[in-house]
Order: C-alpha cells, then sequence, then structure tokens
C-alpha cells in the first residue's frame, strides 16, 4: 500500500529522475492518460495529478496507457524491441483479444512473448492485453457510459464474458492457489449500477460500486492485506448481502445483518463503528461525528476514514454532510449520495421486512 509520506517521495524521485526508484513505482499523470517510469525525460506534472502505482499492471488497470518517452514497460536498459512491438500493436487496438494468428501475422512467438513479460513484469502478455481493455472498459463505466457498451467496447459479446474476465484480474489461477485463503467475488446488478462484492463463508470482506476509481488497487490490496486469492464465486454472505440490497431499495430493510469484516486502523474502525449509529433516514455533519468519537478536531481524519470504508451503503458514510447542509463528498458520486439520503428519508417511516 502506497502511503501519503510515500507519495510525496516518489514526487521528489520523479522530480529528480531519481533512477534508484526504477522499478519501486509507476506514475500515472490524469492529465494526459499515461503512465511513466520513475526516470520519465518528458515535462513533470503537478503533484495532484499524480497517481502513483507500486506495479505496472495497476495503473494499466486504472486506465493509463504507456508512456512513449519512457516506455515504462520495457526494462530500464534494455529496449526489447519484441516487447515495444507488442505494446504497440495493443495500443494501436486496445479492445482486441489476442488470438494465435495475430501473434503469427507480427512474426511473434507467442511463448516467447509469455515469457518476456512474465519475467519482466509479472504478467503475461495476454494479461497486459486483458488489463489494458478492462482498464479502458472501466473508465467508460466511470464516464457514465453504460455497461453494455464499456462491455462491447472491450471485446466481449456476453456479459457474463466481460464479468468473468473482470474476477479474473482480481485472482490467481486455482493450480497456483496453494494455501492461500480464498474469497470470491461476485458482481451484483443493483438500482444505482453495478456493485462488487468479495467475502468469504463467514463475512464480507468488501462492498463496492464497480465505477468507483481506484477500486482495482483496492482489491488488490484486500488481497494482499488477507494474503488470500480472489476468485469468481458466491458465499452465504454474499447472498445474504444480495437479498438485503434488493430489500433496502425497495424501501422497507432499514438495518443491515450481513456479518462483516473489517481491515482498518484502530481510528478508522471506531469512525465505521460511529457511523453504523447514524439512524436510517438522518444524517450527521463530519464536526458532529468527530465530536461523538471524542476527537472534535479531527474532521479531516474522519472524513478520511469515509473515504477508506469498504461497505459502501452497508457502512452508511453517505449519511455523513458538510456543516454547512452540503452534501460533501462520496467515493460512489455525489449523485448517488443524493439518491440515498432522499431515498432513505422517503421511506424512514415505512414498515421493515420482518
Amino acid at each position: 500500500m502506497i502511503t501519503t509520506e510515500n507519495k510525496h517521495d516518489y514526487y521528489q524521485a520523479l522530480i529528480d529522475k531519481n533512477p534508484g526508484y526504477e522499478g519501486i513505482f509507476y506514475v500515472g499523470v490524469k492529465s494526459t492518460g499515461v503512465f511513466c517510469r520513475p526516470t520519465c525525460p518528458a515535462r513533470k506534472p503537478k503533484f495532484e495529478n499524480c497517481e502513483f502505482f507500486e506495479t505496472a499492471q495497476q495503473a494499466l488497470l486504472a486506465a493509463f496507457r504507456p508512456c512513449k518517452r519512457c516506455r515504462p514497460l520495457s526494462h530500464p536498459n534494455h529496449e526489447s524491441e519484441l516487447v515495444q512491438k507488442l505494446v504497440e500493436a495493443v495500443e494501436d487496438n486496445p479492445s482486441k483479444r489476442w488470438k494465435e494468428k495475430d501473434f503469427q501475422d507480427l512474426s511473434v512467438d507467442e511463448s516467447t512473448a509469455r515469457r518476456q513479460f512474465k519475467k519482466r513484469f509479472g504478467m503475461t502478455f495476454v494479461e497486459y492485453a486483458r488489463a489494458r481493455r478492462m482498464g479502458l472498459a472501466m473508465k467508460q463505466i466511470r464516464r457514465g457510459e453504460a455497461v453494455i457498451e464499456a462491455q462491447l467496447e472491450a471485446g466481449y459479446e456476453s456479459s457474463s464474458g466481460f464479468r468473468d474476465a473482470f474476477s479474473r484480474i482480481m485472482g490467481a489461477a486455482p493450480t497456483k492457489l496453494g494455501h492461500h485463503h480464498i474469497l470470491k467475488a461476485s458482481w451484483l446488478d443493483t438500482r444505482l449500477g453495478p456493485m462488487i462484492v468479495v467475502g468469504d463463508e463467514e463475512a464480507l470482506y468488501l462492498l463496492e460500486f464497480v465505477d468507483r476509481r481506484g477500486l482495482e488497487r483496492e482489491v488488490e490490496r484486500l488481497r494482499q492485506r488477507t494474503k488470500s486469492a480472489i476468485l469468481p464465486g458466491i458465499t452465504e454472505p454474499i447472498r445474504s448481502i444480495e437479498n438485503e440490497l434488493n430489500q433496502y431499495f425497495e424501501g422497507y430493510l432499514k438495518e443491515f445483518k450481513t456479518p462483516l469484516f473489517f481491515l482498518g486502523s484502530p481510528f478508522q474502525k471506531r469512525v465505521w463503528e460511529e457511523l453504523q449509529k447514524i439512524p436510517y433516514g438522518e444524517t450527521r455533519s463530519y464536526a458532529q461525528l468527530a465530536t461523538t468519537i471524542g476527537k472534535p478536531s479531527a474532521c479531516r481524519a474522519v472524513a478520511n476514514a469515509n473515504g477508506a470504508n469498504q461497505f459502501a451503503i452497508v457502512i452508511p458514510c453517505h449519511r455523513v454532510i458538510n456543516s454547512n447542509g452540503d452534501l460533501g463528498g462520496y467515493g460512489g458520486g455525489l449523485p448517488r449520495k443524493k439518491w440515498l439520503v432522499e431515498h432513505e428519508k422517503r421511506n424512514i417511516n415505512r414498515s421493515s421486512v420482518a
């Protein structure tokens, strides 16, 4: 996980073109949509336009494309012509799903491409191409385009194929799982758009809107912190939350009962615990929440803890607003926050389902 302190160190390394940071991080530039290595000779972006990643795959899944100047997918001291050729071919047609004939048309040996990409970047060429497609698809969804359009643009004719591909970027192959803890991931269609849910047989670990920025990295952090493989599938807590969400959106359910597994600092857990105490249909300000937990001067820290919430809707961070009555921020987008607040106010007196 990249901390705030690391981000500032990485930015300074970027300004200095420090070769000691090669392989340590990649930087995505929001204003251009490209990602670079630390020693890129291009004009340096402002700090606020930077996103930092530990791997090239994370940058790809966040919809950044490789920089043509510093070529972050080539070894810094040895630029592979094969890698360069394949990366350029993907950029010419990012939605292409590669087949054996496509390698033959480029006079490229498929197994050699797989080995070179795996050795240098920790992923095969096919995984790279898929990550690039999925990253662009996620970017389309974030812009508000229909999931079906993103699905087709990513080269998937069926929704099940698109969802399976999205799930596969989150987990290891079953033959490589060993004795790892296994989490299951499912796609839930809801009234406010698709959500991804992750859980084991005991509890949920994540519930978030598919179009939330940074979701792929959040899933990666979850996998690393729990030392788990995340694979497509269904568990009892996932069935439970799907049923509860349906009741919630119908206006009947006021309190979620599905068990949750929290990953966070003691302070974050304290904030999340207090969030669950905000009554359905009511709101609190960040200042009120900070005072309630005994930290009246910690409004910013409380807001950050809200943003780190693993469970959209279930842990109701949408019920926290600014002191002046404005909605404030929300990871799932302000239109969703507005809808959720109004939905609960409309249904506050509606009888709950037994």
